[in-house]
């Protein structure tokens, strides 16, 4: 072999071995794969992963939430259960359009937290929950939990103000915008409106019992507004529900104030779905016209429903929009613990909390035996057991 030849081929084996060495960087193998800044989680393929096997997918619909609920643990923690990190490493399974807090995202609601407590609760917050989010490319709507910043009010003040003012800060920094399609964001994080597709969502501030009279003006006038009665579906979020349906939450000042009020005013304007957290049971309910979504828990501290003998469970619920379907919406709820989906049929008929009876969204009022109006009327009289 000559010289030309010899440094010929020793320069090709230079530049393999320089490549070989590449493919074994961990650095670079460690890359994730880039994705257009504007692709839709759709797009995103996702690879085969242990937990995922043998995973239900349901049949999708137009529009796909995850609703999750509760995340926090005990008072100032940083720490999450695990099941709230699984439920972020299961979300992309779903490929969900939107997914949706129903609030405590973290373990505040204590005086004696310092500002610093609370600024690392939201950082931890966003390294295991709103991060990977937005990594993946998923809006994240939410409503604000009275763990979160409560609006527990006296003396004409709020007693958590300074919870509420570190939210705000941590919301309203643009690297933590959470992706939604604002329609009307000048209270945000506490009362604010947006859309996903022909699905309209209105926020409230239910971290306590108490919507002022202004802000409930901002409800009304909002749901009526062109945007909200030309989407196709109409949704409420906020953090207390309506009516009590867990043990140990079943009692005033853990549900909204004048529930058949501002239920009527939901009716009015054609809200569907009214998504709740806080009782920390999975229940899925109506009463009237309304759906009530009462979102199972997530993070610490799951209760039973009353008057139910159901084992306590962590639970996510997959909704499913078809608005060429009757019901419009479909849940798939999975039990943390098992990933298997919830049998609804197996939940309670009817559950009858201290300010009012709720229906499985199954059953209509007709469909209750006089044994169960019987047990409604012996509990709450005759006037809170009809149909509407």
């Amino acid at each position: 072999m000559g010289k030309r030849g010899f440094f010929a081929l020793l320069i090709t084996s230079w530049v393999l071995c320089i490549g070989v060495a590449c493919l074994r960087s961990p650095q670079l193998l460690s890359q994730p794969t880039p994705v257009a800044p504007n692709a839709s989680p759709k797009a995103v393929a996702v690879a085969p992963r242990p937990e995922f096997e043998g995973l239900y997918d349901p049949p999708r619909g137009d529009v796909r939430l995850v609703v999750i609920s509760d995340l926090n643990s005990a008072y100032g923690s940083t720490d999450y259960d695990p099941e709230v990190d699984q439920a972020i490493d299961l979300i992309p399974f779903w490929q969900p359009d939107l997914v949706v807090c129903s609030g405590d995202m973290v373990a505040g609601q204590r005086a004696t937290l310092t500002p610093a407590q609370i600024q690392a609760m939201w950082a931890a917050f966003d390294d295991h929950v709103a991060a990977p989010l937005r990594q993946a490319q998923i809006p994240f709507g939410f409503t604000i939990g009275n763990h979160d910043a409560s609006s527990a009010w006296r003396d004409n003040r709020f007693v958590f103000q300074r919870e509420r003012d570190l939210a705000a800060a941590y919301w309203q920094d643009p690297t933590h915008d959470p992706g939604v399609d604002f329609v009307d964001r000048d209270d945000f994080p506490f009362y604010y409106s947006f859309q996903q597709g022909d699905v309209f969502v209105v926020v409230w501030d239910g971290s306590s019992s108490r919507i002022p009279a202004d802000k409930l003006a901002w409800v009304e006038q909002t749901l009526a507004s062109p945007a909200a009665q030309q989407a196709k579906i109409r949704i409420v979020l906020g953090h207390l529900p309506l009516y009590g349906v867990a043990v140990g939450r079943d009692k005033p000042g853990e549900v909204m104030n004048n529930a058949g009020e501002l239920r009527a005013l939901l009716e009015q304007y054609d809200v569907h779905t009214y998504i709740s957290g806080h009782q920390h049971a999975y229940y899925p309910a109506h009463r009237g016209d309304l759906q009530l979504l009462h979102t199972g828990i997530v993070g610490s501290g799951p209760r039973a429903l009353i008057d139910s003998d159901l084992p306590r469970r962590k639970t996510l619920t997959v909704i499913d929009i078809a608005f060429d379907d009757p019901d419009l919406t479909t849940y798939t709820t999975y039990d943390m613990a098992t990933l298997a989906p919830v049998d609804d049929g197996q939940l309670p008929r009817l559950l009858v909390g201290h300010n009012g009876m709720v229906l499985r969204r199954d059953l209509a009022w007709q469909d209750l035996t006089a044994a169960e109006l019987e047990f409604c009327k012996q509990r709450l009289g005759e006037a809170q057991c009809g149909p509407g």
